[in-house]
C-alpha cells in the first residue's frame, strides 16, 4: 500500500501524526541519553556568545585575533572561578551562621527559628483559649509546635554544605577534564565572523535556506548579551537592597540574584526567597515585607520595562511557553537547559515555522499582535494549499 502525502482530513493524516509523534519521543530520548555530549557544546556556546562583544571590541583596537580570544577566555574563566570561589565561601558562613557556637548559641539563626516557632505556637494557644477550645495548648505543642521543631532539627546545613561542596566539585571536575569546554569556546570566538560568510557560500550553492535559521542566531547572541547585563544590574540591585536592609550575607543574595535571572520567569521570583525568610527570622514581619517589596520592585521594573525596552519583542515567546520551555529543558539537561531555555526554545520555533507539518506549532508558540498572527495564520494555510496542491499534481502525473 503507498501512503500519499495528504493534507489534513485525509486518511493518511492519523498514521502521520503517529509516525511525527513516535519521532518526536525517539529524539527527545536521544537528546536526555546524550545529554553529557550536548550539555559541554551549550555550555562553550553560552559562553562564547556572552563573551564574543569581548573579543570584538578587542579586534576592534587591533589586537591580533589569537591573543583576543585568549584574554577574553582568561576573563571568562577569572570571572566565573571569582564568582564560585566567594559563593563557596559565603555558603560555609552562613552554615556556621546557621548553627552557631552551640545549640543554646542564642545568636545563631536555628535559635531565632526556634524562637519564632514559639512565638507563633503562643499566638495560636492565646487565640483558641479566647474562643474556649478545649486543651488548646496541647493540641498546638503535639500538631505544630512539636512537629515544627522536628522539620527544623532535620536541616542540616552540613549536607547542605556537602551538596554545595559536591556540585562545586562536580563543575571543577567539568572544566578540569573536559577542557573540551574551554576548547570549543576558542574555537567558536575565532570562527564567529567567517559563519555568516558560510552560510551565504551555502545559499549561493543552492543549498539549504539558513538566512533564517542564520538571523535567529543572530537574535539569541542579542538575547544572552542583554541578559547577562540584566542579570548583573538585578544583582547588584539585590545586593544593594540587601545591604540597606542590614541583611547578613547581602553579596551571596546579590550572586544569586544574578545567576538565577538567567532563568526566564521563576527564576528572580526564587531569588528573593532566601533573604525575605532570613528578615523575617532575623528581625520580623516588617522588615520581611520591605525585602519582599523591594525585591517585587526590582523583578517588576526590570522584567516589564528594562527588558521588553532593551529586547523588543522579536523574542516573541508567549509567557506560558517561557514556563514550559523552562520545565521542559531543565528535565531534560538540567541547569543548562533551565539557563538556555529560551534559545533553544527560539531555534525550535525557527525550525517548526521551516516545517509544514509542525508550522501549526510555531504560531501557536508566538507571543504576537492580532495582525501579525492572522498573517501567520495565512502563511499557514498558503503552505498547506500549496503542499496539497503539489500532492495533486504528483498523483495525476503518476497516473
Amino acid at each position: 500500500m503507498k501512503l500519499t502525502k495528504g493534507g489534513y482530513g485525509e486518511p493518511s493524516g492519523g498514521l502521520k501524526f503517529m509516525f511525527l509523534a513516535a519521532a518526536t519521543v525517539i529524539v527527545i530520548a536521544g537528546l536526555k541519553a546524550a545529554a553529557s555530549i550536548f550539555v559541554p557544546v551549550l555550555l562553550a556556546f553560552f559562553i562564547a556568545t556572552v563573551s564574543f562583544p569581548i573579543t570584538n571590541w578587542l579586534r576592534e583596537h587591533r589586537v591580533p585575533r589569537w591573543l583576543a580570544v585568549l584574554l577574553t577566555v582568561l576573563v571568562d574563566f577569572a570571572f566565573l572561578a571569582g564568582v564560585v570561589v566567594i559563593a563557596v565561601i559565603l555558603v560555609g558562613d552562613f552554615s556556621e551562621k546557621w548553627a552557631g557556637t552551640g545549640p543554646a548559641d542564642p545568636s545563631s539563626y536555628k535559635s531565632l527559628v526556634e524562637k519564632k516557632i514559639g512565638d507563633v505556637s503562643l499566638f495560636i494557644v492565646e487565640q483558641l483559649e479566647k474562643r474556649e477550645f478545649e486543651n488548646a495548648r496541647e493540641t498546638v505543642d503535639s500538631y505544630f509546635r512539636s512537629k515544627a521543631l522536628d522539620q527544623l532539627e532535620q536541616i542540616d546545613f552540613g549536607q547542605v554544605w556537602s551538596l554545595g561542596t559536591g556540585v562545586v566539585g562536580r563543575v571543577a571536575s567539568f572544566f578540569g577534564t573536559t577542557f573540551f569546554v574551554l576548547l570549543m569556546t576558542i574555537f567558536m570566538l575565532t570562527e564567529a565572523r567567517m559563519y555568516g560568510r558560510r552560510i551565504s557560500a551555502i545559499c549561493e550553492a543552492k543549498g539549504p535556506d539558513f538566512e533564517r535559521i542564520f538571523s535567529a542566531t543572530r537574535d539569541i547572541q542579542r538575547f544572552l548579551g542583554i541578559k547577562t547585563v540584566v542579570s548583573l544590574v538585578t544583582g547588584l540591585l539585590a545586593g544593594l537592597l540587601c545591604w540597606i536592609a542590614d541583611l547578613d550575607f547581602f553579596i551571596l543574595w546579590g550572586i544569586l540574584a544574578y545567576a538565577l535571572n538567567y532563568v526566564p520567569v521563576i527564576g528572580s521570583v526564587i531569588a528573593g526567597v532566601p533573604p525575605t525568610v532570613l528578615a523575617l527570622i532575623v528581625s520580623g514581619g516588617p522588615q520581611a515585607l520591605a525585602v519582599a517589596t523591594g525585591y517585587t520592585a526590582i523583578n517588576v521594573f526590570i522584567g516589564n520595562f528594562i527588558e521588553p525596552m532593551l529586547m523588543g519583542s522579536r523574542f516573541g515567546l508567549s509567557t506560558l511557553m517561557v514556563i514550559l520551555s523552562v520545565m521542559f529543558w531543565g528535565w531534560l539537561w538540567g541547569p543548562v537547559g533551565m539557563l538556555l531555555a529560551v534559545p533553544l526554545t527560539m531555534l525550535m520555533k525557527v525550525a517548526m515555522l521551516n516545517s509544514e507539518d509542525f508550522r501549526w506549532l510555531a504560531v501557536a508558540m508566538s507571543k504576537e499582535d492580532r495582525v501579525n498572527m492572522k498573517a501567520r495564520v495565512e502563511e499557514l494555510r498558503t503552505a498547506v494549499q500549496e503542499a496539497d496542491g503539489s500532492s495533486v499534481r504528483e498523483t495525476a502525473t503518476e497516473s
